[in-house]
């Protein structure tokens, strides 16, 4: 596999792991019951309500996809580790944030009734699940990158590449006139002047006749 297709590979993970953990967070991910209340009571349980930290670092891994194009050598090698990290994260948010204490802290704090209920109901959706799946395949691209980055070319690699000729070009031009002058030929001589002639014209002058002189 080539250095270009290897960084659109790394690319391509990192953008669905970002997309899935960006996706995950406005799903819910568990819901919570109070079972013993009067009247029973529901509440549903967003990613978002649960942590904050995946879709803060969801967002973090596409600023870094993009530094992915923008970087190379260490810094891109860097930014790889960077979003392996990102990963983890996510994955570590994912899984504490669904445990039942938390869920049930969570849902306490958005309504005062399932604060007051003696016993709640937590069930668990799978989107967190898909969260973490996010968090992997950010980790799997980070470390790819990581390893492999220092090696990929940047995204101004295709623009110095034809720009250099064009500056050799100029640089060789400029050595040829230089070289042409050191031999000792002359200079083409300006274009003669339409006034001056038709002045030389009116006095009966041959203003050929003045160019065969000078030659």
């Amino acid at each position: 596999m080539t250095p270009s297709r290897e960084r659109g590979l790394a690319a391509l993970v990192c953008a669905a792991g970002a997309g899935l953990t960006l996706l995950a967070a406005g799903r819910p991910w568990a819901s919570v019951r109070a079972r013993d209340a009067i009247t029973p009571f529901a509440q549903e349980l967003a990613g978002r309500d649960l942590s904050t930290v995946p879709g803060a670092l969801g967002w973090a891994a596409l600023a870094g996809l993009a530094a992915l194009f923008a970087t190379r050598g260490r810094v891109r090698a860097g930014v790889g580790a960077l979003l392996a990290l990102f990963g983890a994260g996510i994955g570590y948010a994912a899984v504490t944030s669904v445990q039942r204490a938390d869920v049930a802290a969570a849902a306490g704090e958005k309504s005062a009734m399932l604060r007051l209920a003696g016993s709640l109901s937590v069930d668990v959706a799978p989107w967190w699940a898909v969260s973490l799946a996010g968090g992997v395949l950010l980790v799997a691209a980070g470390l790819f990158t990581l390893v492999r980055g220092a090696r990929w070319p940047g995204m101004s690699a295709r623009y110095e590449r034809t720009r250099a000729p064009e500056g050799e070009a100029k640089a060789a031009s400029k050595g040829s006139g230089s070289g042409a002058g050191s031999k000792g030929k002359r200079p083409a001589a300006p274009e003669a002047d339409p006034a001056g002639l038709w002045k030389s014209l009116d006095r009966g002058e041959d203003p050929t006749a003045a160019e065969e002189r000078r030659a």
